[in-house]
This record gives structure tokens, C-alpha cells and sequence, in this order.
């Protein structure tokens, strides 16, 4: 029993990680019906972001987060104003082939910049942990947890409450009735997509303090944000957060119980279940 509750908080820190990961990808995906390739790059950006700021300025992996994200937003803006709002009403093929495009530009810029070694964030405290009973809470992971859950409930609150969350939620409803209410799309496409690759730059610094970084962790960062979009519902940021819990989850006691190997079979297996009986999502409105 003390392995499972280890297991069993290992993935709910690995869900919290996952979460915010995902909610960049679901963000520009529910907003701009843009399926980000690239996404998982922009993750690996961040990560060696964080990384140059604690090897090279000494900044703290935490306290430089708003650096990154802030440098990722404004590449997004740069991004969506001068690129993908060209292409933004075009079949989703045409958006599919520049992100993925995207992706492997940024790839290879990364490894010729910063070689292919993995490289690692180790701040003095990455090898503390607290004790609670049988369970052992790594300091790193349960700090990037709770930034994660931060990040998290600021963009609920976000997308809720501010006069530029609602004009999102307004036009990824309904662009024609937004544009009548005085909302400039190119704009407002350019910050949401600013927006999605800030929390990108946030997610990759937390991964970067909990594993190892490469410039080859984008594909299947990506493929993880998709399937946790999907599973808990692109127009939820909580259901995100609940999709990336249970995404956690499952991937660690499937460790535990069948084989590391067979992590990512479970991950893709949960996500084409969801598909056939709740294809809004475990969150998500139902059409």
C-alpha cells in the first residue's frame, strides 16, 4: 500500500506538470482552430530558457519563470501577427503543415545552438524532499506542481473574469458577433497565440527542473499535450488541469503494474476511450 500512495503521488505531480503543458495547445486550439505541431518546441524553448538563465545569469529556475514566458509571448505575438494569421481561416491542413514546419526548424536551431547532450536544471535544493508518513514529496516536483495549479487557476480566472478573457471566449464562440462588438481578430489571435506559447515557455521551465531537457522532447510533448486536450476539453482550462491529473495518473501505475514501456499505450488508450464516449471531453460541454 506505501507503493501505491507513493505511485499514486508521483502521477498526480506528473498530472499537475502535464496540465499546464496542455493548456497553451488547447488554449490556441479552442480560440484559433489552430492545432499547434510546433507546440512541444515551444515547450523545449522554454526549458533551454530556463536553463541559459540558472547556468549562465544564476537566475532561480522559479523566479526566472516570468522571464521566460514573457520572451515566448512576445515571439507568439511576432508569430501568429506575421505568419499564422495569414493562414488562420485556411483549411486546418495548411496551419498543420507550417506548425509542424515550425517544429522542426526549431529543433534543429536547437541543436545546433545547443548540441544534442541532455542537459539539467539543478538548483541546491533539487535533491531535498519532505516526508509525509510513507510518501516521500520531492521539493522540485511538488514546487512545479504548485506553480502549475497556479498557472492553471490564473487562466481560469483569466478567460472569466478580465474585459480580454471574455472578448477570447467571445470570438472562439462566435467571431461574427465579436467582431460586431468591436473586437479586432488579427489582434486578438496574435495575443491568444502570445498567450498559448507563454504558458508554453512557464511549462517548459518546470519541466526542465524535474527531467532532463534535448532538443528532441518536442514530438512527444506534444503528442501529450493533445491527448490531454482532448481527454479533458479544449474549452475548460480545469478540465485541462483534471485531463493532465488523470493522464498522470494512469501512466504511473501503469508503470507500476504492466511496465514503463507501456506508459504512453495507456496514455493513447485512455484518449481514443474518451473519443468514442465523450468526445467533448471528460470536462468539456457536450454539443
Amino acid at each position: 500500500m506505501d507503493l501505491l500512495a507513493q505511485i499514486l503521488v508521483n502521477g498526480i505531480l506528473l498530472g499537475g506538470l502535464y496540465a499546464v503543458m496542455a493548456q497553451g495547445l488547447a488554449l490556441v486550439w479552442g480560440v484559433l482552430n489552430i492545432v499547434n505541431l510546433a507546440h512541444g518546441a515551444f515547450i523545449m524553448l522554454g526549458a533551454y530558457a530556463s536553463w541559459y538563465l540558472y547556468t549562465d545569469l544564476g537566475v532561480d529556475p522559479f523566479l526566472g519563470l516570468p522571464l521566460t514566458a514573457a520572451a515566448l509571448f512576445a515571439l507568439g505575438y511576432a508569430l501568429q501577427r506575421g505568419l499564422l494569421n495569414l493562414i488562420v481561416r485556411a483549411p486546418m491542413f495548411n496551419t498543420l503543415l507550417i506548425t509542424f514546419g515550425l517544429e522542426v526548424v526549431l529543433t534543429y536551431l536547437a541543436q545546433l545552438v545547443f548540441s544534442a547532450d541532455f542537459r539539467t536544471i539543478n538548483p541546491p535544493y533539487a535533491g531535498d524532499s519532505y516526508t509525509l508518513g510513507a510518501v516521500t514529496l520531492p521539493m522540485a516536483r511538488l514546487a512545479a506542481f504548485g506553480v502549475a495549479l497556479a498557472l492553471t487557476l490564473g487562466m481560469w480566472l483569466f478567460l472569466l473574469h478580465s474585459r480580454l478573457g471574455r472578448a477570447i471566449r467571445a470570438t472562439a464562440q462566435n467571431l461574427v458577433a465579436a467582431r460586431l462588438y468591436g473586437v479586432e481578430p488579427r489582434h486578438l489571435y496574435a495575443v491568444t497565440f502570445g498567450l498559448g506559447l507563454a504558458l508554453a515557455g512557464a511549462a517548459g521551465g518546470l519541466y526542465g527542473t524535474v527531467s532532463q531537457i534535448n532538443p528532441y522532447i518536442g514530438a512527444t510533448l506534444t503528442a501529450k499535450c493533445f491527448a490531454i486536450s482532448i481527454i479533458g476539453g479544449l474549452d475548460n482550462p480545469l478540465g485541462v488541469m483534471v485531463g493532465g491529473l488523470f493522464l498522470g495518473i494512469i501512466e504511473s501505475l501503469t508503470t507500476l503494474y504492466v511496465g514503463p514501456t507501456f506508459a504512453d499505450v495507456a496514455s493513447f488508450g485512455i484518449l481514443v476511450l474518451v473519443l468514442f464516449l465523450r468526445p467533448s471531453g471528460l470536462l468539456g460541454r457536450a454539443a
